[in-house]
């Protein structure tokens, strides 16, 4: 019998081969399969189509799923720099990428992340969309430089904010959970966005910048 998200992902998710092709390389490569979940991916192809995004910096991009992602959604004139820690990743990424016709609008820096958003702020650069799906302990610093590099009304998407149920046992300090209850108290009323988390996936928070 079908659930919520089984309903949705029939009538609403459309992976062509390239998206699926992902999943099936990851497994074969023995890299981790934590891509974003099908009807997570159609949410943020939707938020940055109807957010008129244009320059995207996803931070965590793996094989390149999300990031296909989010580059349909993007005007032809639209690029997305996507932050990866490993060079694996963005091999196998880049191959995707290009397999979806899109080569010439992505881009990569390989590295530690907190590093290249120090490099990204140094330079000035803005942002009117950002997806943060990295190291969660690592969270709030994310968010912090994103806010910094962001244009005004720019929206920050962050995944995994239910850590599977985790951060609704106080009783569990592990980093990851602790992180993320610090995260999700801190979207909800910091002045500087306007946020919400979204019941879809292992929660998808989504905060716009109202300044800067």
């Amino acid at each position: 019998m079908k659930n919520e998200v089984n309903y949705i992902n029939d009538l609403f998710v459309q992976e062509d081969d390239v998206l699926k092709n992902i999943i099936t390389g990851l497994d074969e490569r023995e890299l981790p399969q934590i891509s974003v979940s099908p009807e997570v991916g159609k949410v943020l192809y939707m938020l940055a189509k109807i957010s008129g995004a244009t320059h995207a910096l996803e931070i965590g991009g793996l094989g390149g799923y999300s990031t296909i992602w989010i580059g349909r959604a993007l005007p032809e004139t639209g690029e997305i720099l996507s932050l990866e820690l490993k060079q694996e990743h963005v091999d196998f990424a880049l191959e995707n990428v290009k397999a979806a016709g899109m080569e010439d609008r992505i881009s990569y820096l390989v590295g530690d992340a907190v590093e290249s958003l120090d490099q990204l702020t140094t330079e000035g650069k803005k942002f009117n969309f950002f997806f943060i799906d990295a190291d969660k302990p690592n969270y709030m610093y994310y968010l912090e430089k994103a806010i910094q590099l962001a244009m005004p009304g720019a929206l920050i998407v962050a995944d995994n904010l239910f850590q599977g149920g985790r951060i609704f046992d106080e009783e569990d300090d592990n980093p990851s959970p602790v992180a993320i209850r610090a995260f999700n108290e801190k979207i909800a009323v910091d002045p500087r966005l306007e946020s919400t988390i979204l019941t879809v996936g292992d929660g998808l928070g989504i905060c716009r910048v109202k300044s800067v």
